[in-house]
């Protein structure tokens, strides 16, 4: 079939613009990286504009013998592994009752719940119930405020919404109960949305400082992303110096903005390296869930 000349022209201005997007998105990445591996002259002469320039490994041997580096990062995986999966049995405890019609207060928690997507205490209550329960200073404190999400509860519901109720009630016949039907029927069949919410939650947690901030004294509890923050906000020049170990001279010979792009590189390699493995679930499990109207 010969297209028309109004038709090659949609195409070339779709795919123009999908080629933009993708040099926009994924160059600051690369620029990113290239920094990181390049030497210390070719970054203050700014001759690094796509590629790396004299590849130079020194700023990662910096940054990954900081020992307070692996300890954000070991709360960091910690707060995202248990955070998740504290987060999805939540979750699943709070969707499958309100998707069930026989559930005699589903209309009623279903307007509260929608409520708080709106309307909150705000931060100051918020923070004394989390001190008052003696979460302050607690690995807890980066879990429990943040147990569930509204918007991925509603995602999960209408996703167990979806399954035919033929196949809850013929194994209600047979004997199955409410635990049974959500653990051998209801998350099975919903595994590509129980996917993009472990990806939502464990992002979420990865990426956390805010509530680090707020409740995480401790420097020995604070996440990466409070390293981070130290390192690219604040410029610590402490940070430098103990990375820098027993001689200034090794601390001065590393870019201080080549230390702070490696520390973006290291934080984020986790997520690109899990991302490819649940991207194919992204449109069927969004798709899934979706409120239909």
């Amino acid at each position: 079939m010969v297209k028309s000349w109004t038709d090659r022209s949609f195409y070339v201005i779709v795919y123009s613009l999908v080629a933009l997007a993708i040099v926009v998105t994924l160059y600051p990445f690369i620029y990113v990286v290239s920094i990181s591996m390049s030497s210390v002259e070719a970054i203050d002469n700014k001759l690094v504009t796509f590629l790396p320039v004299n590849l130079n490994f020194d700023g990662y041997k910096m940054v990954l013998g900081y020992s307070e580096l692996w300890k954000s990062y070991y709360n960091t995986i910690w707060y995202t592994v248990v955070g998740t999966v504290f987060n999805l049995v939540a979750t699943c405890l709070a969707a499958y009752p309100l998707s069930r019609k026989a559930f005699f207060l589903r209309r009623k928690l279903n307007f509260y719940i929608a409520f708080t997507m709106y309307f909150s205490g705000g931060l100051i209550p918020i923070y004394m119930v989390i001190t008052e329960l003696g979460l302050y200073n607690t690995r807890w404190a980066m879990i429990l405020p943040v147990l569930v999400s509204t918007f991925n509860v509603m995602i999960l519901r209408s996703a167990f919404e979806a399954i035919p109720n033929e196949i809850f009630e013929s194994a209600n016949m047979d004997g199955a109960k409410d635990f049974t039907l959500l653990f051998r029927i209801a998350i099975p069949l919903t595994k590509p949305t129980l996917a993009v919410l472990t990806l939502y939650y464990a992002v979420a947690h990865w990426n956390d400082f805010f509530n680090a901030l707020l409740y995480l004294g401790k420097s020995e509890l604070q996440p990466l992303q409070i390293f981070l923050r130290r390192v690219l906000i604040m410029a610590s020049p402490e940070i430098m110096q103990k990375m820098g170990g027993e001689t200034a001279a090794k601390a001065l010979a590393v870019s201080t903005l080549q230390v702070r792009y490696v520390s973006i590189v290291v934080s984020i390699l986790p997520i690109i390296t899990i991302y490819p493995f649940i991207q194919k679930y992204f449109v069927r499990g969004i798709t899934l869930g979706a409120v239909k109207g």
